[in-house]
This record gives structure tokens, C-alpha cells and sequence, in this order.
């Protein structure tokens, strides 16, 4: 079973939560449902929305990409890059950052800590648009696709394909309602593609180092490119849901 990043998910019922008015401390169980305990998150998102803010975003922040983040120091990018994720408001600027932990023979844990960030123009957010975000992710596809065909991919290539068809067939992906079909289509398959692309990356196979080496470079890029269009999708579908723009 695939699965999107457990921040993307809070970001997202987060800011559904807050346009309906509703109780944040839902926003953990619905996001985080395999979550056995969670600090740090409700007060948070409590403390944004009685200070004005209408929706909460995400960052998937990568080793040498941390260009989804908002201005933060060095010692703050250098924990989300480790987390890989975040979550951030863009109107008086702050980040939670997710550090998870297990306990008992099975408990899972994840605490939100919060670090200064600078605000972020919402009309960046508002620019975003699914359509050409999906253009922008099947071209990234594509060319990764290509491109491991040529330094001997295919395998990867062909499980690539079929999870991206699977994907559009829908499925579980903890996403709240209200989303609209072409949001919805875009996080999913870019979710499916950056998932897939880690996958591969753990099952490089028999072959050369210099093939192994291209092999991983291409993945790796699609990786961070998937990452990109993930984060914005998900924050353009946030810009819906708290109203700033109409779904398109």
C-alpha cells in the first residue's frame, strides 16, 4: 500500500479542518491514523488558528532541495532536511517538524516540535495550478522513464508504469474530502511516482557501477522532482480548501 507523506496528510486535514470550523485535535487521528501517540501537533494548530491562519502547508525538504521550505536558520533546514518533511503557516511564519520514534513492542509515536520561520507571500501559494503541475510531473516521468531505459532500467521502468496506472484507479490515501478530482489525481500520482522512484533505489539489482551509479542519479532526480510537484499539490489544494482560490 502506498502512502503520502504523514505531513502532507496534516497539512491537508489541518486546513480542511480549520475552513470547517472544526475540532483540530481530529486532525491527528484522521492524518496520523497509524500514529499510536502524537505531542505537540493540536495546541499548535490551535495557537495558528486563533492567531488568524487559514491554512497549513507542507515542505518536503531533500538533501540539497530546500526550496519548499520558508526562510529558517541553518540549524532548523538542517532538521527538516533530516525529517524530510514538514509543516509551516505562511501568514506569521512558523514550522513543525515531525521526529518519529517507536516505544513498546510496537507503539509508534511522532512529536511535533516547532521552530521560527519567516512568513511566506501567499501569492505564491495561489499561483499554483494542478494542471500544469500534472503536465510538469508527466514530463518528469517520462524523461525518467527514457532515461532509465537507456542505462538499462526497464524493470524499474515497467513497475513504474503499472503503479501510476494502479494509482489512478484510486485507493486509501487518507486524503480529507472536499478535494477536487484533478487535485486529488496529481497528489496521488505524484506520491506513486516518488514512492516508486525510492523503491527502486533500494533495489538497484545485478548490475555495474557505472550502470548502478547513472541508474541511481536518474532516480534520485525523480525523486526530488516528485517530492517538488507533491508538496505543491498539496499546497494548492490547501489554497482551495481555505478558500484563497477556486479548485482548476
Amino acid at each position: 500500500m502506498l502512502e503520502l507523506p504523514g505531513s502532507l496528510r496534516v497539512a491537508l486535514w489541518a486546513t480542511s479542518v480549520l475552513a470547517a470550523g472544526g475540532d483540530l485535535s481530529q486532525v491527528a487521528p484522521r492524518a496520523l491514523p497509524d500514529v499510536d501517540h502524537v505531542s505537540g501537533l493540536a495546541d499548535r494548530l490551535a495557537l495558528w488558528r486563533d492567531l488568524g491562519e487559514a491554512a497549513v502547508l507542507v515542505a518536503l525538504p531533500g538533501p540539497g532541495d530546500v526550496a519548499g521550505l520558508p526562510q529558517t536558520d541553518a540549524q532548523t533546514r538542517d532538521v527538516a532536511v533530516e525529517a524530510g518533511e514538514a509543516v509551516f503557516v505562511p501568514g506569521i511564519g512558523g514550522l513543525l517538524i515531525p521526529e518519529h520514534s517507536t516505544f513498546g513492542s510496537s507503539g509508534r509515536r511522532v512529536d511535533w516540535h516547532h521552530h521560527d520561520a519567516s512568513p511566506v507571500p501567499v501569492h505564491r501559494v495561489e499561483a499554483l495550478s494542478h494542471r500544469q503541475l500534472e503536465r510538469r510531473l508527466l514530463e518528469v516521468v517520462t524523461t525518467a522513464q527514457r532515461d532509465l531505459e537507456d542505462v538499462g532500467g526497464h524493470p524499474f521502468a515497467d513497475s513504474l508504469a503499472r503503479e501510476l496506472a494502479d494509482s489512478r484507479l484510486g485507493g486509501a490515501w487518507g486524503l480529507p474530502d472536499g478535494i477536487d478530482d484533478r487535485a486529488y489525481r496529481v497528489i496521488t500520482l505524484a506520491g506513486t511516482a516518488a514512492t516508486a522512484a525510492r523503491l527502486g533505489l533500494e533495489h538497484v539489482g545485478a548490475t555495474g557501477a557505472r550502470t548502478a551509479a547513472e541508474r541511481e542519479g536518474v532516480l534520485r532526480g525523480l525523486v526530488r522532482s516528485a517530492d517538488g510537484v507533491l508538496a505543491d499539490a498539496a499546497n494548492a489544494a490547501c489554497a482551495q480548501l481555505a478558500g484563497w482560490v477556486p479548485a482548476r
